[in-house]
C-alpha cells in the first residue's frame, strides 16, 4: 500500500511548537522507508498519527489513496513499538496472537489459524507455546509472541518504532531479516524508525530525515546519505561503512566511495586491493 501525506500537520495541546510541521512526503507501495532524526524531531509522533492513534492539526494522510474517519484507525497498518513486549495482555499466547485477527472479523478458526502461522513466522512452535501464559516466556519469547499477534492480522504495512532498541546482535539480525522477508516475499510495506544509519542503509530503499518535527528532506538512500556535511549539521552521521570509503578516498585511495552498507564497502576495497570484488 502506498503511503502519501500531504502538508501533514500536529501539535500538541498546551506546546508553543508543533510537534510536526506541514510533511509532504511520499512512500511507494511494497518499498522500505527509514525516518530518521534527532530525538524529539517528530519520529514517533508521527508512527502514531500514520496508525490513526492521534488525528492530524492539519493536512492529512493517505493510505492507498485513501483517508479515513475522524477517531477510526487506518485499517491493515501495525505497528511495532520499541518494546512491544509491553503491549501483552492475554492470558493464553492463542489469546494473545488471535485478538486483532478476532477483531478484524476473523472467525475463530481463521483467528487459531492466523495465530499459529505468525508463530512459526516469529520461529516460535505452535503446539508448544498456544497454550502458554506469555507473562511467564523470556523476554525474547515475549517480543516474539508481540511480534507475532501484529502479523496476525495481515497488515499490508508494517511501521516500526526503534525495533531493534535494546536488542543484542544475534536479537537485531533476527528482526532485520524478518522484515526483509516480508518485504521482498510479501510485498508489505515497511516504515523503519531508526536511530541506527547502518539499518537505514541496510533495509530501505527510501529515508525521511525529521529535524524538530519537520522534513529536512527524503530521498533515495544513496542521495540522502551522500549529504555528509547536511546530515552532520542536523546533528546526524552517516554509515559506519560509507565513512569508512569515503575517508580512503579522501586519503587518495581510487575508490568510487558510494557505498553505503558494509558488503558495498567490501567490494569497493577488495577491486581497489586488485582482489576482484565479491
Amino acid at each position: 500500500m502506498q503511503i502519501v501525506t500531504e502538508k501533514l500537520t500536529f501539535g500538541y495541546p498546551k506546546q508553543a511548537i508543533p510537534a510536526l510541521f506541514p510533511l509532504d512526503w511520499q512512500v511507494e507501495e511494497g518499498t522500505v522507508a527509514a525516518v530518521i532524526g534527532a530525538s524529539g524531531s517528530g519520529k514517533s509522533t508521527l508512527a502514531r498519527l500514520l496508525m490513526g492513534f492521534i488525528e492530524p492539526s492539519g493536512g492529512c494522510i493517505k493510505i492507498h489513496g485513501q483517508g479515513k474517519k475522524k477517531g477510526e484507525l487506518f485499517p491493515r497498518v501495525g505497528l511495532v513499538m520499541q518494546n512491544p513486549q509491553q503491549q501483552l495482555f492475554g492470558e493464553t499466547v492463542l489469546e494473545e496472537v488471535a485478538f486483532a485477527p478476532k477483531n478484524l472479523g476473523f472467525s475463530a478458526a481463521e483467528a487459531e489459524s492466523a495465530a499459529r502461522s505468525s508463530l512459526e513466522e516469529v520461529g516460535l512452535d505452535p503446539a508448544d507455546f498456544l497454550p502458554r501464559n506469555p507473562f511467564t516466556l523470556s523476554g525474547g519469547e515475549k517480543r516474539r509472541v508481540a511480534i507475532a499477534g501484529i502479523l496476525a492480522a495481515r497488515p499490508r504495512i508494517l511501521i516500526l518504532d526503534e525495533p531493534t532498541a535494546g536488542l543484542d546482535e544475534p536479537g537485531r539480525r533476527w528482526i532485520m531479516e524478518l522484515v526483509r522477508r516480508k518485504n521482498q516475499n510479501e510485498g508489505l510495506t515497511v516504515i523503519w524508525i531508526t536511530h541506527q544509519m547502518e539499518e537505514a542503509a541496510e533495509l530501505a530503499q527510501s529515508v525521511l530525515v525529521l529535524q524538530k518535527g519537520g522534513s529536512a528532506f527524503y530521498g533515495p538512500v544513496r542521495e540522502v546519505f551522500a549529504g555528509e556535511e547536511r546530515l552532520a549539521a542536523l546533528g546526524l552521521d552517516i554509515p559506519l561503512s560509507a565513512k569508512l570509503v569515503r575517508r580512503l578516498k579522501d586519503a587518495g585511495k581510487p575508490l568510487p566511495a558510494l557505498a553505503v552498507t558494509a558488503e558495498e564497502a567490501a567490494a569497493e576495497i577488495l577491486a581497489w586491493r586488485g582482489e576482484g570484488g565479491g
